[in-house]
């Protein structure tokens, strides 16, 4: 399985609000950061699943847009565009760590 394949697939399940297809791209223990904070802003399968159900997938204007991908190693940069979140769209910059197939912990960036 290629590292860039979870990505991928949560990048999909993401748009389409699939919540069973997009936690499963996650492992088990996943743990968040939102940058610049060094604490942990979601850990856990479970409180990724919770999160996304109750304030992202439920909003129909909730979506994103992929404006370019790096990888390096087992780490894949996406660097995204927002819409649905604020009056205006977000960008994003999202680091994933894969391991053995799924995404182990993930840093996100959100320009200002």
């Amino acid at each position: 399985m290629s590292v860039v394949s979870p990505v991928e697939k949560q990048f999909a399940a993401y748009n389409a609000h699939d919540i069973e297809a997009f936690t499963a791209c996650f492992s088990e223990d996943f743990i968040a950061y939102r940058l610049p904070s060094t604490e942990p802003s979601l850990q856990g399968r479970e409180a990724l699943r919770a999160f996304y159900a109750t304030h992202r997938f439920n909003n129909p204007a909730l979506r994103a847009e992929l404006l370019s991908r790096t990888v390096m190693g087992n780490k894949v940069f996406d660097h995204e565009k927002i819409y649905g979140i604020g009056e205006s769209a977000i960008e994003n910059m999202a680091v994933y760590d894969v391991q053995d197939g799924l995404i182990k912990t993930a840093w996100f960036f959100f320009a200002q």
